[in-house]
């Protein structure tokens, strides 16, 4: 009989067996390298996971698109960095040859040819030992796979009992442990996290009608997360049956209610991308200009950081060895830093905010977000909805985008309650579409609400339309004026 951990009891996370196995040799490397380079560090990753997918037709389990094993090396090549990854130690001698090959040969050809590189100084650092382990109630590898699905198939048809109209009630489950090590002269990191994953997809047909809505549940939880199913699918189910009657909103300005994930969904479109440093070097991003002004309302408070919160995009150190921080992007309307890795933070003489994050350790380190959110206010949800003459609560989101350059910004949000004389009517619209200048946007907005702060961390975020990383968004209600269409 299997037995498994049971609530109550938590289970810590263990760096996984390849990495603890190799760490000797992963240092062996360093040591050996730091006799010919002045700057040596190593990130070695091992992430496993799987993904369980149920629906009205089938089920399926497949891996997660997060797991991998291997390695990253970056030295100073005496102009900048160079890096070279791989995903075997079994030659230390040709990863060396490797290094040099990039480092030296390829450096001295590039500037032979009149190449101009951008030139960055030597990184220096203090010396640090740690590591992270989170921790879950009930381990979600210890549970079979089969286990897994038959309790999603139960949740469907749960969700598909709700309506007859119901075509299909999708359920999707994923779980990752992601183990790291980052080694240099300085620095022995290792850290291990776990992270769940738990989607509900409604899906109906209606009137020559289809329509769908998507609830999600998300964290540093193990197989415990199934426990809050049920409310969602609740809300999924309900959203669904909803927008058979939605209509097409009469595109125009108004006052607007965002619920904390269409707030998140700003957060993460307008102060995210737009804030992201390594932008900045290169004058990419409008958000340079704004440092230290005003940006905002005196209303609005967001941060971001991997220890702002302790959700998806939660760690202790990131994929540079620069630990997580708490990082403070407005303060009561004025806009206080970015967020960096910490190539870009050097060059722009700044401090790294731990913002360095690779897809994987075959992809250049960006400056990324985390946990990006906006702070809760002191007013309510009541009142709020009471001050609108005419206008709408946004609920929910499909994407969004945004142009770094000129700060414009555009969210897909799934409905919105129409809002007149201070009372919801009843009456739905979907889908609509938020657009504007990210200050105006900010600077509209006149209340915030004292609930709790909701992250969600479902979801992923790219640098454009690639280097894909896990992040989560969030905050509370705010009321802004928005145009929409």
């Amino acid at each position: 009989m299997q037995i498994y951990h049971m609530r109550g009891v938590p289970v810590k996370t263990q760096l996984s067996k390849f990495l603890r196995e190799n760490k000797k040799r992963l240092h062996g490397l360093v040591k050996d390298l730091t006799k010919e380079f002045s700057y040596v560090s190593l990130l070695g990753t091992d992430t496993i996971g799987k993904v369980y997918n149920v629906t009205r037709t089938g089920s399926a389990v497949q891996d997660s698109a997060w797991t991998e094993r291997g390695f990253v090396i970056r030295v100073f090549n005496g102009v900048n960095y160079s890096e070279y990854s791989f995903n075997s130690l079994e030659d230390p001698e040709c990863i060396m040859d490797q290094v040099r090959h990039v480092a030296k040969r390829d450096i001295n050809e590039l500037l032979k040819q009149g190449v101009t590189m951008m030139p960055f100084p030597l990184l220096e650092e203090n010396d640090l030992k740690d590591e992270f382990h989170s921790e879950c109630q009930i381990d979600p590898f210890q549970i079979p796979a089969e286990t897994k699905l038959a309790r999603m198939t139960e949740l469907m048809q749960y969700g598909l009992a709700k309506s007859e109209h119901f075509v299909d009630f999708r359920v999707n489950f994923e779980e990752v442990l992601i183990s790291k090590v980052f080694v240099s002269d300085k620095k022995d990191l290792a850290q291990s996290i776990l992270f769940t994953n738990l989607a509900f997809i409604g899906i109906g047909r209606k009137d020559g009608k289809v329509r769908y809505a998507f609830e999600s549940l998300s964290g540093l939880k193990g197989y415990e997360i199934f426990e809050g199913s049920l409310p969602k699918i609740d809300l999924a189910a309900k959203n669904v049956i909803e927008l058979f009657d939605a209509e097409r909103i009469i595109p125009g300005t108004y006052d607007i209610i965002c619920d904390p994930a269409v707030a998140g969904l700003i957060a993460h479109e307008a102060f995210g991308h737009g804030v992201e440093m390594d932008m900045f070097v290169k004058h990419r991003a409008k958000g340079e200009e704004f440092i230290g002004k005003r940006i905002a309302s005196e209303k609005v408070n967001m941060h971001d950081g991997a220890l702002s919160a302790e959700e998806v995009g939660t760690y202790l150190f990131d994929d540079e060895g620069t630990t997580g921080t708490d990082t403070v992007i407005i303060d009561k309307s004025i806009l206080k830093s970015g967020i960096s890795d910490l190539l870009s933070a050097i060059k722009l003489g700044t401090s790294p905010t731990g913002n360095g994050r690779r897809e994987s350790f075959e992809r250049k380190a960006y400056a990324r977000m985390t946990n990006t959110f906006f702070e809760s206010g002191d007013d309510t949800l009541e009142d709020m909805i009471k001050s609108i003459q005419k206008g709408y609560l946004l609920e929910g989101y499909y994407s969004g985008m945004e142009d770094p350059k000129n700060w414009g910004i555009q969210c897909m949000i799934a409905k919105g309650r129409e809002i007149i004389a201070g009372k919801l009517t009843g009456k739905i619209v979907s889908p609509v579409v938020l657009t504007g200048y990210v200050p105006d946007l900010l600077e509209s907005i006149s209340m915030v609400s004292e609930n709790k702060i909701t992250l969600s961390g479902t979801g992923y975020c790219g640098k454009g339309y690639k280097e894909h990383v896990k992040v989560s968004t969030g905050g509370t209600y705010i009321k802004a004026v928005g145009r929409l269409g």
